[in-house]
């Protein structure tokens, strides 16, 4: 396959090759859009029903589908603090359930909460990964699905001690001996697999030895890292940015095409490696609410949308703005599903 083919294969996940559905990406920072995300035209909150009645004395609970510090909960504690910070709801919590990528948290959903319109789990491409390397009995089919929220670049660490000072140092390293150079990242199956196993596959490392080690949460991989107990890891930069700002581990590189202004991180692209990835976030309802619960719904994740507190957390945590609802996001997730199961055959994730 030559380097073109190659690139065209592995972006086919990118939430940024999904521009052909229109409007698939939104308004980001300036140090976002450089990265090739696109704009969408702002909500018109004027079209939206509105806030179901009595908000401040509705209580909602978001759960995060993973262990506490991972991208599932710092989104899912994000959302809470901006409620409570803009007065949007009553009382609001957010609640952990993790393991095996997020099934747990979305069997959960499906089996204990139908009909619950006060409800939100956070959702997005590692659960969708996860349901087809677990052989999942439930899908994300079988909730209501609210809204897209953001995306997120991977980044490649190794711990501050390690003896690789750069992306190609590691690699040399990792083609002598795969198994022995472990590598930490969250579910089997999601983002952080699904980047391993592309990179693998770009620098002719064969993909079956890869020495991956799933986590339920992004503390436990960071734990891992933190502790030098493995060569490497991959997570959201979200996850590590503020220890790779304080020297405690040292980044590699960057999953985004280009270099993303303000962070002194090369890309695998402009190290000659050709990798990009962008993971996604999202929202869902549980199954079995009406069409106006949902619409209610949907309403209450604009609100929180057209915050200046939500936009600051964007650029704080150099979140992808990919805001999408209604049947322009449904289409996206039946399209994505089709794309990650063809991702996850080509790196043997999926049989």
């Amino acid at each position: 396959m030559t380097t073109g083919n190659k690139r065209t294969c592995y972006s086919i996940l990118l939430i940024f090759c999904l521009t052909v559905l229109s409007g698939c990406s939104d308004g980001t920072p300036d140090s976002q859009s450089s990265a090739g995300s696109v704009s969408i035209e702002p909500v018109d909150t004027a079209s939206v029903p509105d806030m179901p009645s009595n908000p401040s004395d509705r209580s909602v609970t978001i759960m995060a589908p993973a262990a506490p510090g991972g991208g599932w909960d710092q989104t899912a504690r994000t959302l809470q603090a901006v409620i409570q910070e803009n007065n949007l709801l009553g009382n609001v919590q957010v609640m952990n359930v993790p393991g095996a990528g997020g099934t747990i948290g979305l069997a959960q959903v499906v089996n204990s909460q139908q009909g619950n319109n006060d409800y939100f789990m956070v959702t997005g491409l590692i659960m969708m990964g996860a349901i087809l390397t677990n052989q999942s009995a439930v899908t994300l089919d079988q909730v209501t699905p609210i809204a897209r929220l953001i995306g997120e670049y991977e980044v490649m660490v190794v711990p501050a001690n390690s003896p690789y000072q750069t992306l190609g140092e590691f690699i040399e390293a990792w083609k002598q001996d795969p198994g022995a150079m472990s590598i930490a990242g969250g579910s089997a199956g999601g983002s952080d697999h699904m980047l391993a196993g592309l990179l693998a596959q770009a620098v002719d490392v064969d993909v079956s030895l890869i020495n991956y080690l799933p986590h339920s949460g992004g503390g436990e991989s960071l734990a891992s890292l933190l502790g030098s107990h493995v060569a490497a890891g991959i997570n959201g930069f979200a996850e590590l940015q503020a220890f790779i700002e304080s020297g405690r581990l040292r980044a590699l590189a960057l999953s985004s095409e280009e270099r993303v202004e303000g962070l002194d991180i090369p890309t695998f692209v402009e190290q000659g490696i050709d990798v990009t990835l962008a993971n996604w976030r999202a929202v869902a309802a549980p199954p079995g609410i009406s069409d106006q619960q949902k619409a209610e719904l949907v309403t209450i994740i604009d609100r929180i949308y057209n915050t200046q507190t939500w936009k600051d957390a964007l650029v704080r945590n150099n979140w992808i703005d990919l805001y999408m609802t209604g049947p322009e996001y449904e289409a996206f997730l039946q399209t994505e599903a089709v794309r990650v199961e063809s991702v996850l055959r080509s790196i043997g994730l999926v049989q």
